[in-house]
């Protein structure tokens, strides 16, 4: 039991990219026990107050004590990657709200890059999206404010506001010549997460934009939805993950227990010195944070045994990544797109006794296939580019990023080989609200789209869908003449 509850409290460790989920478990600041008692480094200490009196004696102003402390606990942690952070009281008061109830926002999940402020990705049917923010863009200024130097906290309180009120960011992006600017409205974020679409008799398609408690039940209502619609069991599923920028853990473990046998493994962690950590299956305990109904009860069967294909894209972060993970390894779906964000760590906030926190990067997840995807991501098993992608930006792109513990090549963002002829005209932000574009992206079109197109396809022909997972019939070997033998 209590290691049941233990796996619960867990599950809220891994969030979006910002790193909002919250674990309230007070965490013990003692040695391991099994760690050799390092001395304390005196001559960093003392250089370190010899340096605060400095500022103490000469700075041209006079600065508090309390100042001077903070900043010097914000820089410590600062300096361990791009998602820990110290939180003052005022911060984790505001992180905490963030987490419970509405709140008046853009809609996007945003990093540092730079010494700026990063789009990791906008988040569907929000503010930021219908203005034309882009992932990758670069958030140069807010409301003419520089943000260089500026924390992702700083900034994300700066973009929060009343509803209803204005904000003028201004945007550096990749393939424009000059800065971008956009008048955007704040107002209340309600994210719908997942939508369900019938491409064409007998295949469904389930867009899922990002991860909340209700995504696991949304789902099943979905493809209950998709077969009543289709008047038959579905044929084959396409499940759109591309430029979701993550969630909540237990979301992204019920979604792949919808696909997966049961009490098969979906996601692990590993902690300091590569200790194991927490490993979760596909199974109600491990995807339900609360007692109550099973949010996968009464599943279409069919979910288990169709073929199906996982849309990606350098957007797909966090939890998205442990779905189209998971579904690889278990050669449960074929991953069409391009190579995924590559955040594969687990962040936890840990409360201080002032009142304040800090958030660290506490364990790296892995894949049932014991695979990192941190600084890699996922790479699709069918590469199919986005030729309206003019950027493609990866967490390998963060300043101090983490590297991937098992080594390998790091993936970086990039342009595309191939540009729009008049990537500003086809630009929202460049040409103001382009609401046909984002109103025909809720209908999804494979004659419009390429990536979706190519998993329809897979999906129509089983022999390539096989193929495309490495199941391919394997060819009888040849027989034998009479005298041969095995080498």
């Amino acid at each position: 039991m209590a290691k049941s509850t233990l796996k619960k409290v867990a599950l809220y460790t891994l969030g979006a990219f910002s790193g909002v989920i919250l674990s309230l478990s007070v965490q013990s600041l003692a040695a391991d026990k099994d760690k050799t008692n390092e001395a304390l480094p005196v001559q960093s200490i003392r250089t370190m107050a010899e340096v605060y009196g400095q500022i103490k004696a000469n700075y041209y102003q006079d600065k508090k004590d309390d100042e001077l402390i903070e900043g010097a606990m914000k820089g410590m942690v600062a300096g361990l990657d791009p998602h820990s952070e110290y939180m003052t009281l005022k911060d984790y008061a505001d992180l905490k709200e963030s987490t419970s109830g509405e709140f008046g926002g853009l809609g996007m999940e945003v990093g540092a890059e730079d010494g700026f402020i990063k789009v990791v990705a906008p988040i569907e049917d929000t503010p930021a999206e219908r203005a034309g923010v882009k992932s990758g863009d670069l958030i140069v200024k807010i409301d003419g404010a520089s943000t260089r130097g500026m924390n992702v906290s700083e900034a994300v309180k700066k973009m929060r506001g009343k509803p209803g009120t204005t904000i003028t960011l201004t945007l550096s992006r990749k393939d424009a010549n000059q800065p971008i600017v956009v008048k955007i409205t704040r107002a209340i974020i309600k994210v719908k997460s997942v939508r369900h679409h019938l491409l064409e008799p007998g295949y469904g398609y389930i867009r899922i934009s990002q991860f909340q408690e209700r995504t696991v039940a949304a789902l099943n209502e979905a493809a209950q939805a998709l077969e009543k619609e289709n008047k038959a069991p579905l044929k084959g599923l396409v499940i759109d993950l591309r430029d979701d920028p993550g969630g909540l853990l237990n979301g992204a473990v019920g979604v792949s227990a919808a696909f997966l046998p049961a009490d098969a493994p979906v996601v692990s962690t590993k902690g300091r010195n590569g200790r194991d950590g927490m490993s979760l299956r596909a199974t109600p305990e491990d995807y339900m944070l609360a007692s109550g109904r099973d949010p996968l009860a009464n599943l279409p069967p069919e979910l288990k045994t169709i073929p199906i294909t996982v849309l990606i894209n350098s957007g797909s972060a966090s939890a998205s990544e442990i779905v189209a993970g998971a579904l690889q390894d278990h050669k449960r779906a074929v991953i069409v797109g391009t190579q995924s964000f590559g955040k594969g760590s687990v962040q936890t906030v840990l409360p201080l006794s002032n009142g304040s926190a800090v958030k660290l990067t506490t364990a790296l997840y892995y894949t049932p296939n014991d695979r990192s995807i941190q600084a890699q991501g996922i790479v699709p098993d069918v590469e199919v580019k986005d030729k309206a992608r003019t950027f493609e930006s990866r967490e390998a792109d963060l300043l101090g990023h983490i590297g991937n513990p098992i080594g390998g090549d790091e993936v970086r963002g990039e342009v595309p080989t191939f540009i729009p002829d008049d990537p500003a005209a086809k630009s929202p932000a460049a040409k103001g609200d382009d609401k046909e574009d984002l109103s025909s992206r809720r209908i999804p079109n494979p004659a419009k789209d390429d990536q979706l197109r190519k998993a329809l396809d897979l999906l129509k022909s089983p022999a390539e869908w096989q193929k495309s997972l490495g199941l391919a019939a394997k060819k009888p070997a040849p027989k034998k003449k009479n005298g041969e033998a095995d080498n």
